[in-house]
């Protein structure tokens, strides 16, 4: 199981993840490395970066930096990404591939802001149900979550960027995009793929009047999906007969500027709720990296906002409504059983500050 069970997030305080599977690993440290990008540039000596610019004097509705436009950004998963785009490899590995016909268990939740009830799948159960949206993790014994596939955070991406909230403060979704996903041949499934992501798949509600209404830099944005011959060179497919290769309970993020271990969501030889285990990439770690760079880059009214109130306050603030605009339109109209994994947002950062003293 690689993410926090939905009852323990009250008592994450924005210091443990709430989802550690690789590919949400991979682009909340993506999201770290353009951070310390602007950084470099912005401090002295003023390092160029070959990934991140200013925003220029015509560019003021834009927030402070940009991605480069000769910039390409590619995701290689040496699995397919857990939930709708596997599905199928799902039903080749079982003796019998036959859909079941029960009824599937589904989770019911009601959103705050509408009035309709969402549903979702769990893990890989019922895997006949192809499109649908579906909850971490597969192993029915394991504590309920409500952290979405990664194929679905994955879809979601192409609308929304892989800039998290709150990086989006500071950087342009407009060149944020990924431009392809890739993967082993043995596991992509074009059928699986086009059906996950693709416009002629699940994702054609995505309609262009939709898109229209969408501002501050946001679009739809369809990725390639792009076969490789390389293998992880510990991927089940280089074990031998007499070999069984297991999941490691370790994660390791690395960037040029950065490289931590985890297990369960924190620093490795941390306990999980120890204030001292809060990664470079949580949300309380990320949230004061953002700060601390409006400040640097003389965005007093942008730090005045986000320096107050809780985590839920800073999202659900005027600075980020156009964000929130185009996730509720594709969650409620495209990825209709996406279910809100709320209970981890009322941490200060100011309470820190105060234990501190």
């Amino acid at each position: 199981m690689k993410c926090l069970p939905s009852s323990k997030l009250p008592l994450a305080h924005g210091n443990i993840l709430h989802d550690w599977h690789a590919e949400v690993l991979a682009i909340r440290a993506f999201n770290r490395f353009l951070l310390d990008e602007c950084l470099f540039l912005s401090t002295p000596p003023h390092t160029p970066s070959r990934f991140i610019r200013r925003s220029t004097s015509e560019e003021l509705e834009q927030p402070a930096f940009t991605i480069k436009e000769d910039v390409g950004i590619y995701l290689y998963c040496s699995e397919a990404p857990c939930g709708d785009a596997s599905m199928e490899l799902v039903m080749d590995a079982q003796e019998d591939s036959t859909p079941w016909t029960t009824p599937p268990p589904l989770i019911h939740h009601t959103i705050a802001d509408s009035s309709p009830e969402t549903t979702a799948l769990r893990g890989r159960s019922h895997f006949g149900n192809l499109g649908a949206v579906r909850l971490k993790p597969s192993r029915p014994d394991a504590p309920p979550t409500l952290s979405k596939s990664c194929s679905d955070k994955i879809a979601l991406t192409q609308a929304t960027s892989l800039l998290s909230s709150l990086t989006s403060l500071l950087i342009s979704p407009r060149n944020a995009y990924l431009t392809a996903l890739v993967l082993p041949d043995s596991q992509l499934n074009e059928t699986a793929c086009t059906r996950a992501f693709s416009r002629s798949g699940r994702m054609g509600g995505v309609a262009s009047a939709m898109e229209k209404k969408w501002i501050g830099g946001y679009r739809w944005h369809g990725f390639d999906v792009l076969p490789t011959t390389h293998e992880f060179e510990w991927s089940r497919r280089s074990a031998t007969p007499s070999q069984k290769f297991l999941p490691s309970n370790i994660s390791t993020i690395k960037t040029p500027h950065l490289e931590q271990t985890l297990i369960g969501g924190v620093l490795q030889g941390r306990k999980q709720f120890d204030l001292r285990g809060a990664s470079n990439i949580c949300r309380r770690s990320m949230w004061k990296c953002i700060l601390e760079l409006a400040g640097v880059v003389g965005l007093p009214a942008l730090a005045d906002v986000i320096g107050k109130g809780t985590y839920g306050d800073v999202k659900s603030g005027g600075f980020l409504e156009a964000r929130r605009r185009v996730k509720k339109e594709v969650r409620e109209e495209v990825l209709k059983g996406w279910v809100r994994n709320g209970g981890d947002e009322e941490f200060q950062l100011e309470a820190e500050n105060s234990k501190a003293r």
